[in-house]
């Protein structure tokens, strides 16, 4: 799924390695191997979603 075109803005983050990796093994969890800024944003989604 990419993200919207229109209504965007880049958002530069750091993380550390150990979230880094974290991160990268909860990605090969899903079907479709999202890259590492769709993953934060499918995380960020359904963490806002819950209310979180």
């Amino acid at each position: 799924m990419a993200p919207p075109k229109k209504n965007t803005e880049a958002l530069t983050l750091r993380l550390s390695r150990d979230m880094i990796d974290a991160l990268d093994n909860r990605r090969r969890l899903e079907a479709d191997l999202p890259t590492r800024p769709e993953m934060i944003r499918r995380l960020l989604a359904r963490c806002l979603e819950q209310g979180d």
